[in-house]
C-alpha cells in the first residue's frame, strides 16, 4: 500500500507538472496575441504621426516610478532656461500615485494608446530599462537608453546559464539584441559599465560601440547635494526615530523563482534572529527588486522591519542609512559613492553561479563583508554595527577597499551627471 501511495503521489506531482507547463504556454501564448495587438496599433500611429523635436518621453522601470535616471534628467531639463519651450510626457502604470507635475507635463498610461501616440510623436525618448520589442524609433527620433545600474550579476548576451524560468538563453539574447538596434545613445558610469554593456547589448557585433555616453549617472547627482533637512523628512515618513540606526536590505530577484504574478522571492535571512544576536537599536528597510510580485508581511515584528519595495525612489533610502546588505543586485555601484559599510549577503552564490546568471567579476572584489550563511552575516554586522555606534564609518578593513572600489566603477559620478548627459544628448 506504501508503494502505492508513492506512485500514486509521482503520478499527481507529474500531473501538475504538465498542468503548469500547459498554464505557462497558454500564458505566452496569449501574451504574444496581446502584443501583436499591441504592435499593430504602435505601427499606425507612428505612420501617422509628425515627429516633435520639442517634445520628451520619459520611462522608469517600465513605468513603475518616478525615479533613476530619467528622473534627474528631466527635473535638470525643467530648470535648464534652453528647454523653456520644451514638453514632457511621463510614462506610468499607475498615474495616479506619482503626484503633480508642472504644466507642460503630461502623465499616460504604460502601454496604452496614449503612450504609444507619445513615442510615435516625441523626437527624444528616455527610457532606463527595455521598451516593449515593437516600439521602433524612426529616422528622426532618438531613443536614450539610460539602462538602472552598473551590472554585476550577468546580462543579455553574456548569459550562458539556462536557468531563467521564463526565457532560454537564445531568446534572451535576441531581446537585447533587438534592443540595441533601436538605442541611439546609451549611459555610462564608467568603463567597465561601457565593455559590459557593449557585450550585453551586442552593440559592437552591430556597429553601435560608439553610442555609449560616458557622463556618470545622473540618477546618483542627488547622493553628492541632499541635505539634512531631506533625510530628517524620509525619516519621518517612515516612523524612523531620530536615534535609531538604519539597514537598507536589497536582494535581486532570482530568474528561476516566478509565480503566476511574476517572479517571487523565498526569504532566507532571520530578521529576528539578527534582533537578537545584532541589537535592537537599529530598523530594516527591505527593498525588493522591481520585479518581484509578492506581496510582503513584516507586521509581526513591529517595526523593526519596514517593507520600502514600493516607495518610489531608491536614492531616498540610500541616504538615510547607514548600513547596506545586498548580495548580486547593482545597487552596491551607486551605494559605493556615500562611502558608507556593506555586507553582502550570498547565500545561494554557488546555483547562482552555476544555474542563473555567473557574474563580471569575483566576489572577492566586493567592497565588504561577505557572508554565505546567517551566523556569519551577523558576526560581520555586529561588527560594523559596534564600530558605528563607537563614533567610527563602519568600514573597517574596507575603507581603502572601497576608495578603489570607487576610482575604478564610479569616476565619472560627480553630483552633475545629468547636466553633462543633457548637453551630450541635446548637443
Amino acid at each position: 500500500s506504501e508503494m502505492c501511495i508513492r506512485d500514486r503521489n509521482k503520478v499527481n506531482e507529474m500531473s501538475i507538472k504538465e498542468k503548469i507547463k500547459e498554464v505557462a504556454f497558454l500564458k505566452k501564448l496569449l501574451k504574444r496575441l496581446y502584443l501583436k495587438i499591441r504592435s499593430d496599433i504602435f505601427v499606425k500611429l507612428s505612420q501617422r504621426e509628425k515627429t516633435d523635436a520639442k517634445l520628451v518621453v520619459f520611462e522608469s522601470f517600465q513605468g513603475r516610478s518616478y525615479s533613476c535616471s530619467p528622473k534627474a534628467i528631466y527635473e535638470y531639463m525643467q530648470k535648464a532656461p534652453e528647454f523653456a519651450d520644451y514638453r514632457y510626457v511621463w510614462v506610468f502604470r499607475d498615474i495616479k500615485s506619482h503626484g503633480s507635475f508642472a504644466e507642460n507635463t503630461s502623465l499616460v498610461k504604460f502601454d496604452s494608446d496614449k503612450a504609444y501616440r507619445a513615442y510615435a510623436r516625441a523626437g527624444t525618448w528616455i527610457v532606463n530599462s527595455r521598451l516593449r520589442d515593437f516600439i521602433f524609433p524612426r529616422a528622426d527620433q532618438r531613443y536614450i537608453q539610460c539602462w538602472h545600474g552598473t551590472p554585476f550579476k550577468k546580462i543579455g548576451c553574456d548569459i550562458e546559464a539556462a536557468g531563467n524560468a521564463t526565457s532560454t538563453v537564445d531568446e534572451i539574447r535576441r531581446e537585447y539584441t533587438k534592443e540595441a538596434e533601436k538605442i541611439t545613445a546609451m549611459i555610462s558610469q564608467s568603463p567597465f559599465c561601457t565593455q559590459k554593456l557593449i557585450s550585453a547589448f551586442n552593440l559592437d557585433r552591430l556597429g553601435k560601440e560608439n553610442i555609449i555616453l560616458e557622463t556618470g549617472y545622473p540618477r546618483n547627482d542627488e547622493l553628492f547635494n541632499y541635505s539634512g533637512e531631506k533625510v530628517e523628512r524620509i525619516k519621518e515618513s517612515f516612523n524612523i526615530p531620530e536615534e535609531k540606526l538604519v539597514i537598507l536590505y536589497c536582494p535581486t530577484f532570482r530568474d528561476n523563482q516566478f509565480g503566476g504574478a511574476g517572479y517571487t522571492l523565498k526569504l532566507s535571512m532571520d530578521f529576528e534572529s539578527l534582533r537578537l544576536k545584532c541589537g535592537d537599536d537599529f530598523v530594516i528597510l527591505f527593498r525588493a527588486h522591481y520585479f518581484v510580485a509578492d506581496n510582503f508581511d513584516f507586521e509581526r515584528f513591529g517595526g523593526y522591519v519596514l517593507d520600502a519595495s514600493d516607495y518610489g525612489d531608491i536614492n531616498d533610502l540610500y541616504i538615510i542609512s547607514d548600513v547596506l546588505i545586498t548580495d548580486y543586485s547593482s545597487v552596491f555601484f551607486d551605494y559605493a559613492n556615500l562611502n558608507r559599510p556593506m555586507l553582502f549577503y550570498l547565500y545561494d552564490v554557488s546555483e547562482y553561479m552555476t544555474r542563473m546568471r555567473d557574474f563580471y567579476f569575483g566576489t572577492a572584489m566586493l567592497p565588504g563583508f561577505t557572508a554565505q550563511t546567517q551566523s556569519k552575516l551577523e558576526e560581520c554586522l555586529k561588527m560594523v554595527l559596534n564600530d558605528l555606534r563607537a563614533g567610527g564609518n563602519g568600514l573597517l578593513k574596507y575603507e581603502s577597499v572601497l576608495k578603489a572600489f570607487r576610482k575604478k566603477f564610479n569616476p565619472y559620478d560627480c553630483g552633475s551627471c545629468a547636466k553633462k548627459a543633457v548637453i551630450e544628448i541635446f548637443k
